[in-house]
């Protein structure tokens, strides 16, 4: 039924008691849009069809901030979720023994170093971690919010130590020797870099194995045995959602978290559309028509953001190619009292890993990174086309650089016949030019007496590349050292 409109006086007397009003606060009895078409008022009053219209808008637009700024929630969720999948509950510890390829997903991951991997669930109290000897290492919250650097970065400074876990409402004794870190979370995400000593990556992956040791405080005076799994070859996913189902995993986090344990906004605005603690989550059908436009919408601006970022900001130079979210240097994607929101979604949509040695390193320490997706000319790059990459001599870094490409699908390592997905300046294979510079290629076959330095690709297949330098110094931050474009090889 329409809505009945009330009569309107004609030629009312002006009330004895009138305002002068401004244009601006009225409201037509009609009001175009793009995006809504035609809105009609009775003297400011929604009509039915516009109130139905606005409330569909409301609630789409709702969805879309939902899967963008709940990104970082869905993205743990979703990696501690398939580190079980992968056989590594919480406190066991998942290491690459022989490195990771393309057959495991995880956002950024890199081939040519060992990766150790660990959940921390302070649900039932407070949890001790035990880290040995030199590993470069970080604990992000369930909100993907840093928590504590262990290991070089770490309060331990590479010479290992015991770290004490505290969640949200411990009340109890807090013992002494310890490096003790609070969170607002329960879950907590614990990646580990291993440095591979005299190319022995058995010895070095050992060392952290035999060292390591997670178990709850409660337990300390007897640990349990600690239970290691090989992920190396192992099929798993650790990506969110790129449809409807990615609230599902929203609505995990807000079930299992403290009520407290995220932003009472963010909260709010997951609650708008359904997603309540203590509540079930189950739209209706009208609702579920909108989340699944939602999401559509929201991995759409998310690929645009990350693949074709229009803030000038990010980009580390004028006339390169080369951009990354950590471009204004907080770990918090903070720029002189605002959240810079584009750069978190960027970050979230390709990434994991927060702390403040990847976002702002120091001379000759932490890590930089740098990202392009597009050729010099502005094209985005191609995997059956042939590409170089120059990076000029000498190449600013303490320990050194590598290169890795990830599907522009689903963010992860490019799947090719490549067990790699990348090199790095610490393989023998990768050789310099005379002049000491690297010339790496991109390709689906490699170029004739460049099998060391290249990278393969494949027809029909896009993908980022990241560009890592390990103890970046100070030529890459003052800028006077720029690595090359992409170049397309005719």
């Amino acid at each position: 039924m329409g809505t009945t409109w009330p009569a309107v006086a004609q030629d009312a007397p002006k009330p004895k008691y009138a305002a002068d009003v401004p244009e601006f606060l009225l409201t037509p009895d009609q009001v175009e849009t793009d995006f809504l078409g035609t809105l009609e008022f009775f003297d400011g009053m929604p009509s039915e069809s516009t109130a139905k219209k606005t409330y569909d808008f409301l609630d789409l637009s709702r969805g879309v901030d939902a899967f963008l700024n709940g990104m970082p929630a869905a993205s743990i969720d979703a990696f501690l979720e398939g580190l079980k999948e992968a056989g590594v509950e919480p406190g066991d510890l998942g290491i690459t023994e022989s490195l990771l390829d393309a057959r495991g997903l995880l956002l950024t991951a890199q081939s040519t170093t060992p990766y150790a991997l660990a959940e921390i669930d302070l649900k039932n109290g407070p949890v001790v971690v035990e880290i040995p000897g030199p590993v470069l290492g970080i604990v992000d919250d369930a909100f993907f919010r840093f928590v504590c650097d262990v290991g070089l970065t770490g309060p331990d400074q590479g010479k290992g130590g015991k770290y004490l876990f505290i969640g949200p409402g411990y009340e109890g004794e807090i013992p002494e020797g310890y490096f003790v870190a609070k969170s607002r979370t329960y879950r907590h995400w614990l990646l580990m870099r291993v440095f591979v000593k005299d190319g022995d990556l058995e010895a070095s992956t050992k060392e952290l194995k035999e060292g390591f040791r997670c178990y709850p405080l409660a337990q300390a005076d007897k640990p349990p045995k600690q239970k290691v799994h090989d992920l190396s070859g192992k099929k798993f996913n650790t990506i969110h959602a790129n449809d409807e189902h990615f609230y599902e995993e929203l609505n995990a986090v807000i079930q299992y978290e403290p009520a407290d344990a995220f932003d009472p906004e963010l909260v709010g605005l997951f609650a708008a559309i359904g997603i309540k603690k203590g509540e079930p989550f189950a739209p209706d059908a009208r609702m579920q028509k909108l989340l699944k436009d939602a999401a559509a919408i929201g991995n759409a601006t998310a690929r645009s953001l990350t693949f074709s970022p229009r803030s000038k900001a990010v980009y580390f130079y004028p006339d390169r190619q080369w951009y990354s979210s950590f471009a204004g240097g907080s770990h918090e994607f903070m720029n002189d009292g605002e959240l810079v929101l584009d750069d978190r979604i960027m970050f979230h949509y390709a990434a994991t890993g927060i702390t403040p040695a990847m976002a702002a390193p120091k001379v000759g320490t932490g890590s930089a990174y740098a990202a392009a997706s597009k050729d010099a000319g502005g094209q985005y790059l191609d995997g059956g086309k042939t590409y170089k990459v120059t990076l000029p001599a000498p190449i600013p870094v303490n320990n050194f650089w590598s290169f890795m490409v990830y599907s522009g699908q689903h963010r992860s390592m490019l799947e090719t016949d490549q067990k790699s997905a990348g090199i790095d300046s610490t393989m023998p294979s990768v050789k310099p030019n005379p002049d000491g510079s690297y010339t790496v290629w991109f390709g689906p076959d490699a170029p004739e007496g460049h099998d060391g330095n290249w990278i393969q690709t494949l027809p029909g297949k896009s993908y980022l590349t990241l560009l890592r330098l390990y103890g970046p110094l100070e030529p890459w931050f003052d800028k006077t050292w720029k690595p090359g474009d992409f170049e397309l090889v005719e």
